[in-house]
């Protein structure tokens, strides 16, 4: 229940959005920027009871919206840079405490009760929003235009972990990771735990790469490539798991699919290069994906 009036909240947010959206007059794509989040409201407010198809349809047409570019971001009220600097000067160290209320009401409810850490980030995300007003002093009216001017900017890929998710249970489910199992087998010689722990590592980065998020990827991976190249090998399952589980999260820092890390922190900060945190970050994964293989060939095995 606790998680459900989260979720209708969640689609208030973005019904708000839409109604900035059909009202802005300078956006020349507002009727179909508005439509975008008036159905992502609708799937967050009624997707319990709707149907599973008419809310698939929905989806559907969300992403039709969105390959014909009639998304867009419109347009806001710009606070100066010089309101803002004199503002944090004022305000100091006390603009941390909304954000870390989220982290530990997500810790606190999420250990020590039944209602699980998603339920304690979303009454975190309320403690902070309360207490962001109550520091700052700022209006109700401003926060809500602040939240619409954030999840304008953030845009389609606010809802791409969710996406995402749904496609790797699908995935599992539809047996790709027998498939990608029986191509291996062609590719790498049966007992070789080198060219094994390589498959899973590489495997765990290339296909997090599509799916965007190593937990999606994980189960696949190690049905197709981990069990087995190499856990019937004799590798410790707990060490393996736990390596390759990391080793997917180098391909989440090569790719915009995990926009939720890559894009949308360079929509917030407006950059110019949008491709700029990965192209960051690529030597780094890189090197980490190459000692991941070798720390499990030493330790694993």
């Amino acid at each position: 229940m606790a998680l459900e009036i989260l979720y209708i909240l969640s689609g208030i947010v973005s019904l708000i959005t839409g109604i900035y959206s059909f009202r802005d007059d300078t956006l020349e794509t507002r009727f179909g920027t508005g439509l975008f989040w008036v159905i992502l409201s609708i799937t967050f407010i009624f997707g319990r009871i709707l149907p599973a198809k008419f809310v698939g349809i929905l989806v559907l047409l969300m992403g039709v919206l969105t390959a014909t570019k009639q998304v867009k971001i419109g347009s806001f009220k710009e606070v100066s840079e010089e309101f803002k600097i004199e503002k944090s000067k004022i305000l100091g160290n006390k603009l941390f405490i909304p954000v870390l209320s989220i982290a530990i009401f997500a810790f606190v409810i999420g250990q020590f009760t039944s209602l699980g850490g998603l339920v304690g980030m979303g009454i975190g995300a309320i403690v902070a929003t309360v207490s962001g007003l109550i520091i700052t002093k700022a209006s109700a009216n401003e926060a809500i235009e602040e939240g619409n001017r954030l999840l304008q900017q953030v845009g389609p890929f606010s809802i791409l972990p969710q996406l995402l998710a749904a496609l790797g249970a699908l995935f599992n489910a539809a047996g790709v990771g027998e498939v990608i199992a029986s191509g291996i087998s062609k590719v790498v010689p049966t007992g070789n735990i080198v060219f094994g722990v390589i498959a899973y590592c590489v495997g765990m980065a290339v296909f997090t790469m599509i799916m965007g998020n190593a937990f999606a990827a994980f189960a696949v991976i190690t049905a197709g490539i981990g069990v087995p190249f190499v856990y019937s090998q004799g590798a410790n399952p707990a060490i393996a798991g736990a390596l390759a589980l990391t080793a997917g999260y180098c391909g989440t820092l090569l790719t915009p699919m995990a926009a939720n890390f890559n894009i949308v922190p360079a929509a917030i900060l407006e950059m110019k290069d949008k491709n700029k945190v990965i192209k960051t970050q690529a030597p780094i994964a890189l090197t980490l994906l190459v000692i991941h293989i070798i720390l499990m060939l030493v330790w694993a095995f």
